[in-house]
């Protein structure tokens, strides 16, 4: 038997599955604001209580924002910034009481989940997108997921925004000191500031991509940018990763036009004859749920 959990920004979910992947059991708790003692115990009370639920100890996988660092073990590059600086591994280890403990970037998670038995199922390496409040990124090989020297396989998301347009120079100042962030173009408060500042009107994300889809001229002009945008990003990752699938995870990844516009787009960047690219862009067969499961299968062996 396994648990996964999400460690997200605002809320905690925790699932056990059975061996071959069944739910057994699901809990979601609010995330504590502004104490890393009180998160850890939140953490350790979910795995608690799905333990009880199941009846016995089980492998325990964790997804959480940012990084374990491998020259600290201490987490860095989380937005959730009151885990920086501290040995989460360590200490939720303490809390749960027990060893069997596995961290996993939650980029890493949803991709680990969704190469499982997902929509990648089958698929030798696959990319997997987060589009939420940030951007970021997770690359599994062979089910495996893929850390990094510095552990920060698969960030696409703090890199530049490629082949900017003279409009887009030099672009805005990112939470992690950088200027002009994918992140800072394509996270959800991103299309929602970029289109109140064209428009003057405000929508949410996913608003404004419904919007398109009714015939809102606006609303149009502004996914065919964010397409754009996110194919020039993309494109990137296809000519060094070279992936069978890329999976898009988060909020964003509701807009169903992306899955038509992008790779139309991506055709003009991509480092390959036109008719040629077989990478594929998806939607998360799991939906919201897929980076827990995604925890969890970091014991593919449970």
């Amino acid at each position: 038997m396994r648990i996964g959990i999400d460690l997200g920004g605002t809320k905690i979910e925790g699932i056990a599955l059975g061996r071959d992947g069944t739910e057994c059991a699901r809990l979601r708790v609010p995330t504590p604001q502004g104490s890393y003692e009180a998160t850890i115990a939140a953490v350790a009370g979910v795995v608690h209580e799905l333990e009880a639920r199941v009846g016995g100890r089980c492998r325990v996988g964790i997804g959480h924002p940012g990084a374990l660092s491998p020259a600290t073990g201490l987490i860095k590059n989380a937005n959730s910034t009151r885990l920086n600086g501290h040995p989460l591994d360590r200490d939720l280890k303490a809390a749960i009481g027990h060893s069997d403990v596995r961290l996993s970037n939650d980029a890493n998670c949803l991709t680990v989940s969704e190469a499982a038995d997902g929509a990648a199922a089958g698929c030798k390496v696959v990319f997997g997108v987060i589009l939420g409040t940030g951007v970021g990124g997770g690359i599994v090989v062979d089910g495996r997921p893929l850390t990094g020297a510095q552990a920060i396989a698969g960030e696409w998301g703090h890199n530049a925004l490629p082949l900017p347009h003279d409009d887009e120079r030099p672009g805005l100042r990112c939470y992690c000191g950088g200027i002009g962030c994918i992140e800072t173009w394509l996270s959800g408060p991103a299309l929602q500031r970029q289109f109140a500042l064209r428009t003057g009107r405000e929508l949410r994300a996913t608003e404004i991509a419904e919007a398109a889809l009714a015939g809102d001229a606006d609303a149009t002009t502004e996914m065919e940018l964010y397409c754009d945008r996110l194919a020039r990003s993309l494109s990137v990752v296809i000519n060094i990763l070279d992936p069978d699938a890329i999976v898009l995870g988060g909020g964003l990844s509701r807009m169903s036009q992306l899955y038509t516009r992008v790779p139309e787009r991506w055709k003009a960047y991509v480092f390959s004859e036109r008719d040629s690219i077989v990478t594929r862009l998806m939607p998360p067969q799991y939906g919201d749920s897929s980076g827990v499961r995604g925890a969890a299968w970091l014991w593919p062996e449970a």
